[in-house]
């Protein structure tokens, strides 16, 4: 997926027109939702759009939009259920089915997203057009199984809630960014995000990598009035690359879901520092804001070539990586497409030049994780060796880009928008474990029911930021093993359609490399008429019923496990302890039981698929009946949440 940022940076949406609707119009819950979702502002259309598809039968068109508004907000897993009920629809159109493939790869879900690509071809008999895509299913599976020895490291001193990305390092232990800055004035709101325009930030690195005390740029060029970065600079950082947002009137237009909107392009300034007095910025002489954006510069190695983006005609499609080389009067000559070794259809975006003079890029036009990846090709001009993926985990499923390598390729700094970040973009620092010594996790996944081994379950492991660290399926024998370069804590899960998955948290931060440990997880069937599972203890504050963010994280994993098995339909239940009067212990457990049902629901899970059911105290599971003391814990055990099958 794009990020909102990273990508559409390259294009401002500065002004819109809607056309009239049909003769019969929406609602007026639609018509609101619509012209919210025409203007971008895809968090307040959500809300709307999740009321209209809160029906037996919801409108394709909504399903679609509230899809596209979490796929806009970086809500993978929820675009990713919704997409799943489109797909079901009879008219479910050939390019949703194409985007329910893109979020399952953006979820990880390399497995399903590779039969939804498939079936598109059985229904088009073109595989072209998914070639790229399928091949990077294959591959993603292979990398995220076998990550290399890279530690990826969020930058939570600089990072926020808003966008941060795009590091370029000055030379004096300091580096720049480009970031959203909290929003203090309406006026500089970007209706995109909601956030304030893009700026310069600066910030101090320690010696180990770590970004801290960032601050906005005091640099002239931060008082554009819209989107300014990324930046970059020569090498004496005498000569900036500017990237902004034109600030004028521009012709340029752009249709979207048959709209019209006037859009500003991006644009490249070069700005010189002359006796330690910044010159006022120029224009790069081949901007052209009436025709396409251009920016995203970067100088090579001996400073005689400037690579640089953009969408003008005569490309490969998308945005491509152009060049023009430094003539002898000091002036910038004609542009030149850096070839198609390395651009592509698609968007090649965030080029770089290494230490040793290799080019790094993200594209979403080769095989890769999912959305933008980031490449590495040797090379100058148009003449490029093959671009090879930086693999898991300096890739991820979402998309990762503004590769910027230290004075080795050991270790630096990247843009992503991957998930558990901290917001939009974040951005990461990476080192290079260079030790072979590795702890084992060797383990077996088993049927609950019959003590059989469990081939094919999807078996992670999760680090202590509950990111990935690496992710298989089990063998034929039900066996699996993970190499780790660093000790921790994890949590290890498993995953199948037709049980109910299972997790482990693993200690190995005592072990010593070389060390081998030795687990197993046992997966219940799920799919039995009656059965009850009891879901982790869901929290609730004396006397609420209302879901808190502790709960949520327990309810996701059932949300997931009812997306994986499409028919299934089953009561919730929930309990109270013996205290408090008969009628209240049951009125609050309904209430309770109906939240868990909204909360669900919420969450793009049908409401005809949920019974929601109080039972009060009415099934304690011990021996806690009125009158008897007991501790808190024993009160506990009957304060739960249940959800039993009624069938699929």
């Amino acid at each position: 997926m794009k990020s909102k940022s990273a990508f559409f940076c390259f294009v401002f949406f500065l002004n819109l027109f809607c056309f009239a609707s049909s003769a019969i119009g929406p609602s007026r819950l639609q018509s609101k939702a619509e012209r919210l979702y025409n203007e971008f502002q895809y968090a307040s259309a959500a809300e709307i759009y999740q009321k209209l598809t809160d029906t037996p039968k919801p409108e394709l068109k909504d399903m679609e939009h509230l899809a596209e508004c979490y796929k806009k907000m970086n809500k993978y897993e929820d675009a990713q259920i919704w997409y799943a009920r489109i797909a079901e629809d009879p008219a479910c159109s050939l390019e949703n089915l194409l985007n329910y493939g893109e979020i399952l790869k953006a979820n990880a879900n390399y497995t399903k997203a590779k039969k939804i690509f498939q079936s598109y071809i059985s229904k088009t008999r073109d595989r072209k057009k998914v070639a790229v895509s399928m091949a990077g299913c294959d591959s993603a599976k292979v990398w995220i199984s076998r990550p290399t020895n890279y530690v990826i490291t969020n930058q939570e001193q600089v990072n926020t809630k808003q966008s941060e990305f795009a590091v370029f390092p000055d030379g004096n232990d300091r580096v720049f960014f480009t970031g959203e800055p909290l929003l203090t004035d309406k006026r500089n709101k970007y209706g995109w995000t909601g956030n304030a325009f893009l700026r310069i930030f600066t910030a101090a690195r320690q010696p180990d990598n770590t970004l801290v005390s960032s601050s906005i740029s005091d640099l002239e060029f931060n008082k554009e009035p819209y989107h300014v970065g990324p930046v970059s600079s020569n090498k004496s950082g005498s000569i900036f690359f500017i990237t902004r947002t034109y600030p004028g009137k521009s012709n340029s237009t752009t249709v979207i879901n048959g709209n019209t909107y006037h859009t500003q392009n991006m644009e490249l300034y070069i700005q010189a520092r002359v006796y330690g007095k910044w010159q006022q910025p120029v224009p790069f002489a081949y901007n052209n804001v009436d025709k396409y954006s251009l920016g995203h510069a970067v100088l090579s190695i001996d400073e005689k070539t400037l690579y640089f983006v953009s969408d003008m005609p005569g490309g490969y499609g998308g945005t491509d990586i152009w060049y023009s080389e430094l003539l002898s009067d000091g002036t910038w000559g004609p542009v030149q497409n850096a070839g198609g070794t390395i651009n592509t259809p698609g968007n090649e975006l965030f080029p770089s030049i290494g230490p040793d003079g290799s080019l790094y890029f993200s594209s979403d036009g080769l095989p890769g994780m999912g959305g933008l990846d980031i490449f590495c090709s040797k090379g100058a001009g148009n003449q490029w060796s093959k671009p090879v993926n930086l693999k898991y985990p300096i890739n991820s499923p979402g998309d990762d880009f503004a590769y910027c390598a230290d004075v080795s390729n050991d270790r630096g700094y990247l843009s992503s928008n991957r998930s558990n970040g901290m917001g939009g973009d974040d951005i990461y620092s990476f080192d290079l474990l260079k030790s072979d010594a590795a702890l084992t996790v060797v383990g077996m996944a088993f049927d609950k029911k019959t003590g059989r081994a469990l081939p094919g379950a999807n078996i992670t492991l999760y680090d202590p930021n509950n990111t990935i660290a690496v992710r298989q399926d089990s063998k034929p024998d039900g066996s699996f093993e993970f190499q780790l370069s660093k000790p921790d804590v994890y949590l290890l899960h498993g995953s199948k359609q037709s049980y109910y998955p299972d997790t482990l948290s693993i200690g190995l931060k005592k072990l010593s490399a070389n060390d081998t440990v030795r687990v197993a997880l046992y997966m219940d069937p799920l799919l039995e008429k009656g059965k009850t599972f009891r879901l982790k203890p869901i929290f609730y504050d004396f006397d609420k019923f209302n879901i808190r963010k502790d709960a949520s994280v327990i309810l996701d994993e059932l949300v997931r496990t009812l997306y994986e098995n499409s028919t299934l339909k089953i009561e919730l239940a929930s309990h109270t302890d013996s205290r408090g009067s008969n009628e209240y212990n049951l009125n609050l457990s309904q209430k309770r039981a109906q939240s868990v049902v909204d909360y669900l629901v919420g969450r793009g899970i049908s409401r005809d698929r949920l019974v929601a059911k109080g039972y009060g105290e009415t099934r304690l599971i011990n021996k806690c009946a009125d009158g008897v003391d007991c501790s808190e814990a024993e009160h506990q055990e009957n304060r739960r949440t249940e959800f039993t099958v009624l069938s699929w």
